[in-house]
C-alpha cells in the first residue's frame, strides 16, 4: 500500500523529470515561479518537503495538472481500490489512505444551481480546481474560482461551495486540523460605489 511518505518521496524526482522533459533550466523556471533556484534544487533532490505554496506554481509553469506532478493515483484504476463515495450529490475519491492528519480528495460536483447552505466545523482546507467553475461562499465572500485557482480557508468561517450551474466542476481538496498558509483568493460579493458611501 501506497503511504503519504512513498508518495511525497517520488515528487522531487517527478519534478526533474518534467523539467527535463521540457527542456526548462532551474534558472528559468525561478524566473517564470519566482521561486529560488536553491529552493527548487531541494525540491528535485528530496531535501525540501513538497508543499502545495510551491508546487502549484510549478505546475502552472510546466502546464500540467498538479496531480501529475504529486503522482495521486488515476481515478477508477482497479490497483488503486479508491472506492467513490457519495456525499451529498457530490462524489469523492480518496487520495489518501492514513487515518487522521492530512486528508486529500479529488471531488466531482454535478452540474446543479444550489442555493448555498453555509457550515462552520473544525479545521482547515484548500481547494485546488481541475476543470469547471466552482462557487465559493466563504463568510462575507462569493467568489467563482476557474480551473487553475487555488483557495485556502479556516472550515471555522461558515462556508458553502457548489457548481455555479453551468456545469460540473472537478476539485482537488485537501484537508486538516492545520496547516501552512499558501495562496488565497478571495474578495467580497459587492461593495457600495463611494457615492454610495458618501
Amino acid at each position: 500500500m501506497t503511504t503519504a511518505d512513498d508518495v511525497l518521496a517520488g515528487v522531487g524526482p517527478r519534478l526533474r523529470q518534467v523539467r527535463k522533459e521540457r527542456e526548462v533550466t532551474l534558472a528559468a523556471l525561478s524566473e517564470t515561479t519566482g521561486i529560488s533556484v536553491s529552493t527548487l534544487s531541494r525540491l528535485e533532490s528530496g531535501l525540501r518537503k513538497p508543499s502545495l505554496e510551491l508546487l502549484l506554481p510549478i505546475a502552472q509553469a510546466h502546464q500540467v495538472p498538479l496531480d501529475e506532478l504529486v503522482g495521486a493515483p488515476p481515478v477508477g484504476d482497479p490497483r488503486v481500490r479508491s472506492e467513490p463515495i457519495v456525499r451529498h450529490g457530490r462524489t469523492h475519491w480518496p487520495l489518501t489512505r492514513q487515518a487522521g492528519g492530512l486528508q486529500a480528495f479529488k471531488v466531482l460536483v454535478p452540474r446543479r444551481k444550489e442555493e448555498p447552505d453555509p457550515r462552520s466545523h473544525e479545521g482547515y482546507e484548500w481547494f485546488y480546481v481541475l476543470s469547471g467553475r466552482l462557487r465559493l461562499v466563504l463568510g462575507e465572500h462569493d467568489v467563482v474560482l476557474s480551473a487553475g485557482e487555488a483557495v485556502e480557508f479556516d472550515t471555522r468561517v461558515p462556508h458553502w461551495f457548489g457548481s455555479t450551474g453551468e456545469g460540473p466542476v472537478e476539485v482537488l481538496s485537501l484537508f486538516g486540523p492545520q496547516g501552512e498558509r499558501m495562496h488565497v483568493r478571495a474578495r467580497p460579493a459587492a461593495r457600495p460605489s463611494r457615492e454610495a458611501r458618501s
